[in-house]
This record gives structure tokens, sequence and C-alpha cells, in this order.
């Protein structure tokens, strides 16, 4: 017994020294990296973080430990750029270190690194230049795209007037519209809203995203392989993409079969003639891999970003009817009631645009944006970051940053108009992010936004049973009455 205790003694005092020297060998590694609260062996700073309120959490943070600063989500390290002088300074100014895209761990075991979004080195250059250049050949930017988008403002314009004036939820028409513009692009064509396939692809694609972003979403990005084997509603995503994959696989079959290599009909089309004329290259990127998940990408990056910031849009119009009044009576002025808004009108109307780029501010859909990471070991601000590092901008930061905002904590279209009553740019205004990783289809959504919004504000007011002072803008469903104008 005697030599049991001795033994066990010994055994402890092992694990504790271990354990100890774990500590020490992390503390020394931390000794130059950004500051930050100290972690648990395994846990990290998660008892520190509240998954499902994130940019609540670094916000606290930030105020300890300033502008960047340190966190581990499990054992993964993360550097965290807070406030628009630091983002910019890193994206921008050291956009040869910060370019790289960080570790996705839940983004590795879905998509193996394969896409337009989630890859580096040549494949992402590729890639993203394929993209660009189709995306503007397909009408980013140009006039067929806006013509489509106003085109299918009608759509949504008579499914709202169908409600004749009762109160419905927005929602399912906004996700359909937007989705139509990246149907329009990557296949061609855009899908009716009773199609039970179209409302199958978006219902899984609603469902992937809702995952990622909630709290188990955090967790499974930090033990992808552990959470793999465990039940619950992560789970889904599994089934969901294998799903997508059929229908983007079988829409590329049917573009097989009918494909004019000198008249290619939309993105799709280009990506196989761009495969052909590869097909000789032992390191082409063009394969079906990359095309499948560089199309979930466009729907992705497409479609719930834009539809949930239209959604908030007519949120803060319901809350603000005084903002909404001066925007109808700006659509009024400069574009009438005959005639669907153009880009055109858009430099004439100086406080709906305002007002555009507040809701956008205001709104904060994506907080942290994607992560990036260090493409060589770097001093930043007077701290040493090592090579591969994860880095998340905090974009949510730069929009809401005080030393450029008056009122960030407030829905106020005065941000971005001048004394003089024109519009004013600001430059912490970065909700698509900023330097060589800037969002792929900024131009598409900001053309999606303005034409959509000034269609339904030209034909409708916004109302609600709601008192307006009564209106949450939160992501929670809502109903709103579409009455005629």
């Amino acid at each position: 017994m005697m030599d049991f205790g001795i033994g066990s003694l010994i055994l402890v005092l092992c694990i504790t020294c271990l354990i100890l020297f774990t500590v020490w060998s992390e503390n020394s590694k931390r000794k130059e990296m950004p500051p930050g609260p100290t972690p648990l062996p395994l846990l990290g700073n998660f008892l520190q973080l509240d998954l499902n309120a994130m940019p609540q959490s670094l916000l606290k943070l930030a105020k300890i430990y300033g502008d960047v600063f340190t966190v581990y989500l499990g054992s993964r390290r993360v550097v965290i750029v807070h406030g628009c002088d630091a983002v910019k300074e890193a994206l921008i100014d050291k956009a040869d270190v910060f370019s790289k895209r960080g570790r996705i761990p839940v983004a590795e075991l879905l998509f193996k690194d394969f896409g337009v979004i989630f890859s580096n080195g040549e494949r992402w250059k590729q890639l993203r230049r394929f993209s660009l250049t189709t995306l503007r050949n397909f009408g980013m930017g140009k006039k067929s795209l806006e013509e489509h988008i106003q085109e299918e403002a009608q759509y949504l314009r008579d499914e709202f007037s169908k409600r004749k004036g009762f109160p419905c939820d927005p929602n399912y028409f906004l996700t359909l519209a937007v989705s139509n513009m990246i149907c329009s692009i990557v296949f061609g064509e855009r899908f009716e809203y009773d199609d039970k396939k179209f409302l199958g692809l978006l219902a899984m694609l609603k469902e992937i995203f809702g995952v990622l972003n909630s709290g188990i979403g955090q967790l499974l990005n930090s033990f992808p392989k552990l959470l793999k084997f465990i039940p619950g509603s992560h789970q889904k995503i599994y089934g969901n993409l294998s799903s997508l994959k059929q229908f983007v696989m079988q829409k590329v079959k049917e573009h097989q079969g009918t494909l004019d290599q000198n008249c290619p009909r939309d993105f799709i089309d280009c990506f196989l003639i761009k495969m052909e004329e590869e097909k000789g290259n032992p390191n082409t990127e063009f394969i079906f891999e990359n095309l499948f998940i560089t199309v979930l990408n466009l729907f992705f990056a497409g479609t719930e970003t834009t539809s949930t910031t239209l959604r908030h849009s007519l949120r803060l119009m319901l809350k603000c009817p005084d903002i909404q009044a001066k925007v109808q009576k700006e659509i009024d002025v400069v574009v009438g009631p005959d005639r669907c808004p153009s880009l055109d009108d858009r430099s004439k109307m100086p406080y709906t645009e305002a007002v555009i780029h507040e809701i956008q501010r205001y709104s904060d859909i994506v907080p942290l944006g994607l992560p990036h990471a260090a493409a060589e070991t770097t001093n930043f601000r007077g701290y040493t970051i090592p090579k591969d590092t994860t880095v998340f901008v905090f974009l949510s930061s730069v929009l809401k940053d005080p030393k450029y905002f008056r009122n960030p904590t407030k829905f106020d279209p005065g941000h971005f108009i001048n004394d003089k009553g024109e519009f004013q740019k600001n430059e912490a205004f970065l909700p698509f992010s900023a330097g060589r990783r800037v969002c792929l289809g900024e131009g598409m959504a900001r053309m999606e936004i303005f034409l959509f919004l000034t269609f339904i504000l030209q034909n409708f007011s916004l109302e609600s049973d709601e008192d307006p002072s009564d209106i949450d803008i939160t992501p929670l469903p809502f109903k709103i009455r579409f009455v005629p104008r």
C-alpha cells in the first residue's frame, strides 16, 4: 500500500510538472504576441466568450486589451484587430502579410480548400481573377444585370401586392428575389417563387448558414473532428451539402449537353469552356470540385447577406417612418411613379444613398468577416504575430468606431451627409471588408440593395401593427403591411 501511495504521488508530481511546463512554454510563446486573457488547456478562452454573442464578448476584451489582442478558441490561437485605423493598417498597409485566408476548420472539413473564398495561393488567384471577369461579363456593374434586378423587383412587387395590405413576412420573398440574381448569372435562368427544387435549395443553404453562425457552429469550428461524430443540429450540414452538390452537378450536366463554346450563357458555361482549354494542364485549377464549391461560394456570399440587409432595411423603415417618408419624397421627385428606379438615379438621390449606407453600417451583417492569416511572421503595432496565425479583422468595431461616427450605436443617416445636405463618404464604411480579400460580389450587392429598396418604397408604404417605438431591430421574424401608394 505504501509503495502504491509513493508511486501515485510521483505520478501526480510528474503530471503537475508537465502541465506547469506546458503553461510556461505557452506563456513564453505569448510574451511578444498581442495581450489577451490567459487560456485554459484545451478550452482556450471559451469561458470568457459568449458563443452566441461573440462580437459583444470581443468588444469587452478590446476595452481591456486594446486594438490588437489574442484569444484562444480551443487550442486555436486567434489575433483580433479592432477599430478602423488598425483594420485598415492590416488589410491595406500590410496587405502582403494579411491577405492570406485564415484556417476555417469546418470549411476545411466540408470544402477541403476548394473554391474561391476559402483557398489560398495560385488556386485563389486564378479562381478570383476568373470569377471577377466572368461576373463582370455577365452584368456585375453593367446594364444587363440592372435590367435583371428591375425585372425581379417587379415580380417582388406583384407578390407583395397579392397580400392586399395584410401583414406578411417579407423575408421569404426577399431571399427568393436576391437568389434569382445569383441564379441568372450562375445558371442562366431564374426560378419561379413556387419552384420546389429552388425552394429546397434555398432552405438547405439557409440551414447551413444558420448552423455555422450559431454557438454550435463556433464549437464545430474549434473541434471539427470531434463534433463530426457527436449528434446535434450541425449534422444536417453534411446531408445538405451532398444534396446541394447533386443539384449543382445536375445543372452542370445539362449545360454540358447544350454548351456552345462560342456563346457562353452563364458562369457554368464559362467555367466548362475554361476546363476544356486547360484539360492538358496537369496543374489546372479548373476542375469540377472547384466549380461546385465556387458556385456554392457565390450563393453563400450573394444570397444570405444581401437578403438580410434588405430585411433590415424594411425593419428600419418601419421603426423610422420619418426617414421612410423622406426617402419616398426623394424617389417621387427624382424617379416619379411611372418608371423603375435606375442606377443613374443614385447620384441624384443623396439622402437615399445616405440611408442605404447607414442601413449597412447599422445592420452590421458580418461582424467578424472571414478569417485572415499571417503569411509570414510579422511585427504589427509593436507585437509579433507568428506565421499562419489566424487573424480576425473586427468589422463591427470599424462600422461602429466612435472616432468616425458621432453616434455609432444610433441609426442616423446624418453619418453620411455633410453640412450642405450632400452625400458624404466615410472611410470607416467597410461592410464588405477591404484590401485584396474584399467581397467578390460587392458591386452586385450594392446594385441590388439600391434597386430593390427604392422600387419597394416607390410602390408601397411600409406599415406595422406595432408602434414604431416598440419595434426591436433583431433577426427575429416580423410582419409588414405593404400598402400600395
